[in-house]
């Protein structure tokens, strides 16, 4: 069984598709989109042997010529250099305005090849085929594309909207242990900030989402989807209510600044980022130790790191200041008010900031 969730965008909805075994969907995607002629298909070297030729069955079995990139896996290759590298192969495969790009893979590449996307002949349409959980409840949907620059973590991009999301959770089955961690911690985040339910979700089943039973994994994967969809038909270029779901990035960031990406996976470092945003939201007197208490225990529950000694504070500070989503001098932090609900504070001092960085460190 397949469920349908559309985000809501006027002329530019799209569906997102989430089931089992359900990747064939990707064929009624294609037509929907009105693709022509020939499809890029943009993956990288860990998930190219695993459903690279089944994708590329899938597209040619749509009436497309398939073209395939394999970019090298990992968060250090999300550069400007791959974009062009991705576009050179679109135009030497002669990719035009009526092609579409296919982004099969985790959030590097769902993200890069939106980008692309947006940037190749000035706008060509793409579908997302997340493969990992991260990918699946958070970077796949929402229409943020961008890379990395050495100075910030995705500050060149662009809002750019796939023109469909096809979430087959079988493919979860081949992600290793540790992606499979580092996702849930997004699914963590989406309970702390837009629902309880889904939080005590995450509570009661880590065994069974950690053995990859699929029929545990697939509400809180649909719910987080539901949320991040609802957030985004609202405020679709972050100019108020998407911030929310920032919470526990604007230090996590920092964190993978200052790691050069090369330490911590991205839903690792948010696990830590919400460590520290839990923190704060105590010190401020905005929450209770119990939330505290319970919020780190939910993340250890699932592995994800809690802690890091050897956090260099100075530096995760001068990262913080060069994030993107700090405006006019003023460093903004989603932090926690209860279980459920949280709110953009931008009266943080600097020293209230490394208090916060110092909660990690022990």
């Amino acid at each position: 069984m397949t469920t349908h969730l559309t985000v809501a965008l006027g002329d530019r909805s799209y569906p997102i598709y989430i089931g089992v075994d359900n990747l064939g969907m990707l064929s009624e995607a294609l037509r929907a989109a009105g693709a022509r002629g020939t499809a890029g298909l943009v993956t990288d070297t860990n998930v190219a042997p695993l459903y690279g030729r089944a994708v590329d069955r899938i597209v040619a079995g749509a009436g497309l010529r398939c073209v395939t990139h394999v970019m090298l896996a990992g968060e250090e290759h999300k550069r400007l250099s791959e974009i062009e590298a991705i576009c050179g192969t679109f135009l030497d495969a002669g990719l035009d305005r009526s092609s579409i790009a296919v982004a099969l893979g985790g959030g590097v590449v769902g993200d890069v090849t939106g980008f692309a996307a947006s940037a190749y002949m000035r706008g060509i349409p793409f579908i997302q085929v997340p493969t990992t959980v991260l990918a699946q409840v958070d970077s796949s949907v929402g229409g943020k594309t961008g890379v990395n620059h050495p100075l910030g973590k995705n500050t060149i991009g662009a809002f750019y909207q796939p023109s469909a999301v096809i979430i087959d959770l079988t493919m979860l089955r081949t992600l290793p242990p540790r992606e499979l961690r580092a996702g849930m911690a997004e699914v963590i985040k989406h309970g702390v900030i837009a629902d309880t339910a889904l939080f005590d979700y995450a509570e009661r089943h880590a065994g069974a989402i950690l053995d990859k039973d699929l029929a545990a994994i697939e509400w809180p994967i649909r719910r987080s989807c539901e949320i991040k969809s609802a957030v985004v038909a609202e405020d679709e270029t972050e100019q108020g209510l998407r911030a929310i779901l920032n919470y526990g990035h604007t230090f996590g960031h920092a964190i993978e600044a200052v790691t050069h990406y090369e330490v911590f996976l991205h839903g690792e470092a948010v696990s830590l980022g919400m460590r520290a945003a839990g923190a704060l939201a105590r010190q401020l007197g905005m929450v209770d130790a119990t939330f505290v208490d319970r919020q780190r225990a939910c993340c250890a529950a699932y592995g994800l790191p809690v802690r890091w000694p050897d956090l260099p504070v100075d530096d995760a500070l001068a990262a913080m200041r060069k994030d993107k989503k700090a405006r006019t001098g003023a460093m903004k932090f989603i932090l926690p008010e209860a279980m459920g609900k949280v709110v953009q504070r931008t009266d943080v001092t600097e020293a209230q900031a490394r208090a916060a960085f110092d909660a990690v460190r022990t």
